[in-house]
């Protein structure tokens, strides 16, 4: 499926983020995270095969999220567009 009228978008709290998913499976596909609204964070199940060749994965306790993002800085610079 492609298509922006295919997708919807969910926000809470300060509304900065943007959750989007799509209408007709409910799957998230992509997000504009709150720590870089410029930027877009993309779900890697939502890519076609072979568009990644490898992922770092960087542990972040998002239950204490501000106390987080100044700790990670080079997650703040992953999605920035």
């Amino acid at each position: 499926m492609k298509g922006a009228d295919n997708l919807t978008v969910y926000t809470f709290n300060t509304k900065v983020a943007k959750h989007t998913f799509c209408k007709t499976c409910g799957v998230q596909s992509f997000y504009t995270p709150r720590s870089n609204p410029d930027g877009y964070g993309v779900i890697a199940h939502c890519l076609d095969e072979g568009t990644v060749n490898s992922i770092t994965i960087e542990e972040f306790n998002g239950k204490n999220w501000e106390k987080s993002m100044k700790e990670h800085k080079t997650i703040q610079n992953l999605s920035k567009s």
